[in-house]
C-alpha cells in the first residue's frame, strides 16, 4: 500500500475484515521490526458501546491485535484518553476494552493516568503522553464521526486522547483547530484504520449512528481526513486543522490524488444525509473556548427539546466555554458560567441535565 491509498472493504465480520483489510494493505512490511513497540489507539470518547456511533469497535482492534500477534510481534500496547468529564477506565470497561486486552494479552494504558512531556510541535509548546512519545510504531483507528465543533472527527483529531485533560482544555482555549494541526506534526501516525461501521455523523459522542458497515485503511492521516470532508458533503477549508496539518508538512489534503481500492463489493448502498443536526442547532448557542465534552452533551439535549417542539420556543442564545468565567449572562451551561443569572454547573453536565435545565428554563419564560 502508498502513502496517497486509500484502501476501503465492506461487510459484517469486523475483525476477519479488519484483517483481510491489513493483509491487503501489507501492514506488516511497513513495521521495522518485530521488537516495535506498537501502540493502538482507539477512539474511547466516552463509556458507550460502539454500536452507539461514538467509540472503536472492540472487534476492529482485535482484528489488528490477531493479524500483528499471527506474524509474532507481540509489544502491543492500547492507548486512550476518554474526553475531559469522562474516566478513561469506563470506556475500557463498558465498550469491552478489559475483556479485549485479557484475551489477547494486551497492556492496556490509561493515558489520563500518564505522565507527560513538554514537546516542541512546530513552534507550539504542548504537553503529550510519555507512552505516546515511546512507541515505535502507531496505528490510529478512529471512528469516522461528526463533530460539534469541527465538524468532523477521524484521523488527526484522534491523536488528541494523546495528551493529558489539562492539555485538552488549552487545545479549546486556544481553538482546537490549530493546536490539533501542530499536535500531528510530533504524534505521527503509521497507520491508520478507520471505523466507518456506524458512526454518528451529527454528534462525536454518538446517539445517531448511521450504519455504512465499512472499515477504511490509510498511511496519511491529512489524505484520510480530507477524504472524510468529501463523504460528509463538507469542503476540506470548513475543516481548517486540515490544511493547517498540510501546510506543517504532515500529509496532503488533496484527496483528488488519491488512489482508491476496495477489497469487496458493498453490500448496500450507503446513504449519507445531505444536512446535519448540528447546523441547525448551533446558532441557539453563544460557544467561547468549550470542552467537547461539554458541548457535546449540550446538542444533542438541544436537538431532543426540538424533536418535542420545545427548541422553538428557545428565545435566549445559550453560552458555554471557558472563555464565560467570571463573566455575567442571562442563561449558560457548565460551571464555567457560574456567575450567570441561569446556570447549570458541572464540568461538564450530562445530557440529561441540560435538557432538564433548558425545558425548565423554557417553561418558565412562558
Amino acid at each position: 500500500m502508498r502513502d496517497n491509498e486509500i484502501l476501503m472493504i465492506h461487510g459484517k465480520d469486523h475483525k476477519d475484515m479488519t484483517k483481510r483489510l491489513l493483509t491487503e494493505a501489507e501492514l506488516a512490511a511497513r513495521i521495522p521490526d518485530r521488537r516495535c513497540r506498537i501502540g493502538i489507539k482507539p477512539n474511547l470518547v466516552s463509556p458507550t458501546e460502539a454500536s452507539y456511533g461514538a467509540t472503536t469497535h472492540p472487534e476492529v482492534v482485535a482484528g489488528i491485535v490477531e493479524y500483528l500477534q499471527e506474524r509474532k510481534y507481540e509489544n502491543l500496547v492500547i492507548l486512550e484518553g476518554s474526553w475531559v468529564g469522562d474516566r478513561t477506565a469506563e470506556a475500557f470497561r463498558v465498550c469491552g476494552y478489559d475483556v479485549l486486552a485479557e484475551r489477547y494479552g494486551v497492556e492496556l494504558l490509561d493515558t489520563q493516568k500518564d505522565s507527560t512531556t513538554s514537546c516542541n510541535c512546530a513552534g507550539m509548546d504542548l504537553q503529550i503522553c510519555d507512552s505516546a512519545l515511546a512507541l515505535d510504531f502507531l496505528i490510529n483507528v478512529p471512528v469516522l464521526k461528526g463533530h460539534c465543533q469541527t465538524k468532523i472527527t477521524c484521523a488527526l483529531k484522534n491523536m488528541k486522547g494523546l495528551i493529558p485533560n489539562k492539555e485538552k482544555r488549552h487545545f479549546h482555549a486556544m481553538g482546537l483547530h490549530k493546536p490539533i494541526a501542530h499536535l500531528n506534526t510530533v504524534l505521527h501516525q503509521d497507520f491508520i484504520v478507520v471505523d466507518n461501521i456506524c458512526g454518528d455523523l451529527d454528534f462525536e459522542d454518538g446517539g445517531n449512528p448511521v450504519v455504512m458497515d465499512r472499515i477504511l485503511a490509510a498511511a496519511d492521516p491529512v489524505l484520510c481526513d480530507s477524504y472524510v470532508c468529501h463523504l460528509l458533503n463538507y469542503e476540506t477549508e470548513e475543516v481548517p486543522y486540515i490544511k493547517m496539518a498540510e501546510g506543517l508538512g504532515v500529509g496532503s489534503a488533496d484527496f483528488r490524488k488519491a488512489v482508491f481500492r476496495t477489497c469487496n463489493e458493498q453490500e448496500h448502498l450507503v446513504h449519507v444525509p445531505a444536512k446535519r443536526k448540528i447546523v441547525e442547532l448551533q446558532d441557539a448557542v453563544e460557544e467561547v473556548e468549550s470542552c467537547s465534552a461539554c458541548y457535546g452533551y449540550l446538542i444533542p439535549a438541544l436537538d431532543q427539546l426540538k424533536e418535542e417542539g420545545l427548541f422553538g420556543k428557545l428565545k435566549t442564545k445559550i453560552c458555554i466555554g471557558q472563555g464565560f468565567r467570571k463573566k455575567s449572562g442571562e442563561l449558560g451551561i457548565g460551571s464555567c458560567t457560574g456567575c450567570f443569572r441561569h446556570s447549570l454547573k458541572g464540568c461538564p453536565p450530562t445530557e440529561d441535565q441540560i435538557y432538564e435545565f433548558i425545558k425548565a428554563y423554557i417553561e418558565q419564560q412562558e
